[in-house]
């Protein structure tokens, strides 16, 4: 159940707020400045390139290694091939983990490590073995750990991640904000420097200021009637989240928020591309699940029952290419359905600046919900 009270309460949340995520959403920004001068003063901009590399190859645990592999992936497009590199194991514990370099990796490619944490045996190993095979390497994560003198020992480049105090008193998230921005950050600037996308040190500062205007308008003082994170919190209170994305750069988004909804509030969410999505989702919508399914609902005693759990889509939108929408033919399918929906459109800008809107506030929906749910 969610405490709806509890989202107007400033100091309610920051209680709630164990993990230090609604410290991290709010920070992006800073996050985002602190990462860029990392890299900066780690030699990114002094870098000369010989061409683009083969393939991009990205290992490291959790989410947020899958985020930013999907995320510099879609930027990036089909010119060099972004691929994550999944870890095997009998648990997702630093010491159980293990990566290994595809056959067929070799000096035309590039292996970028990114964890919180840097106490991967594995990941250590990983560079070694990308070494010996001529890979060059670049390594994002915490200074002072295994894996960054494992990076130096290669002659690989290491960024320190861009961490904050409160990140060292609870184990951190793989969904945090505060993690994703630290190390996709240093990556967003190192690809700009070799071609792979665009990313210069000037757009990265627009990122940055857009998070702070996000973080303005979705903080906890905020009250939920003019919050478009507590808001769409609320919306999903008692929902199965359908999140539909219209844009290649809302693609990402949209995994994103799912993967955190899951992890940091305990919700399962469907996720998936217009126009695609009305197939794959349709019966989904006609479904048990669908607002209009038990149309006994109305005369049930909610006091003696929980809430039935009904779909609500989530629209998150980029500008699509060449004018063309599916927008107007989901919202139809959703009401025909009397499926209710959210809408997320960002403010004009550069593609990174609108993609950072629409996790940011997403990543503010999914704390809030976590922090109001007891999560």
């Amino acid at each position: 159940m969610l405490d709806e009270s509890l989202l107007d309460s400033p100091e309610g949340l920051a209680e709630a707020d164990r993990r230090g995520l609604l410290r991290g959403a709010a920070e992006a920004g800073a996050r985002v400045r602190t990462a860029a001068r990392h890299a900066a003063e780690a030699g990114v901009g002094d870098l000369k390139p010989d061409g683009r590399p083969r393939a991009v190859l990205i290992a490291g645990p959790g989410a947020a290694a899958t985020h930013t592999a999907d995320l510099l992936g879609t930027l990036a497009g089909p010119g060099s091939p972004v691929v994550r590199l999944a870890p095997t194991g009998v648990a997702p514990a630093a010491g159980a983990l293990r990566w290994e370099l595809p056959g067929w990796a070799g000096s035309v490619d590039l292996l970028l490590i990114t964890t919180p944490d840097g106490t991967e045996p594995s990941l250590s190993l990983l560079a070694e073995q990308a070494y010996r095979r001529g890979v060059a390497v670049v390594a994002v994560a915490p200074a002072g750990t295994p894996l960054a003198e494992a990076a130096g020992g290669t002659r690989g480049m290491f960024v320190p991640m861009a961490t904050a105090p409160y990140d060292h008193e609870e184990p951190l998230a793989a969904s945090s904000p505060g993690v994703f921005w630290a190390l996709l950050t240093p990556l967003l600037a190192l690809l700009d420097r070799i071609g792979l996308l665009t990313a210069p040190p000037e757009a990265l500062e627009k990122v940055a200021d857009r998070l702070d205007r996000i973080a303005e308008r979705c903080g906890p003082a905020i009250a939920t009637y003019s919050n478009p994170a507590k808001t769409m919190a609320a919306e999903l209170a008692d929902a199965l989240p359908v999140v539909w994305t219209e844009g290649a750069s809302a693609g990402p988004a949209g995994r994103r928020f799912a993967a955190a909804l899951a992890e940091l509030a305990g919700r399962p969410a469907v996720v998936a591309e217009l126009p695609e999505a009305l197939a794959a989702h349709g019966a989904l919508l006609a479904g048990p699940l669908a607002a209009s399914a038990d149309p006994d609902d109305f005369f049930r005693d909610r006091v003696e029952e929980p809430p039935a759990l009904h779909a609500r889509v989530v629209l998150l939108r980029d500008r699509p290419s060449g004018g063309l929408t599916a927008a107007p033919a989901a919202r139809e399918l959703a009401l025909s359905h009397d499926t209710p929906i959210s809408e997320l459109e960002p403010e004009e800008g550069g593609e990174l600046e609108t993609l950072a809107e629409l996790i940011a506030v997403t990543d503010f929906a999914a704390v809030y919900l976590a922090l109001a749910s007891g999560a």
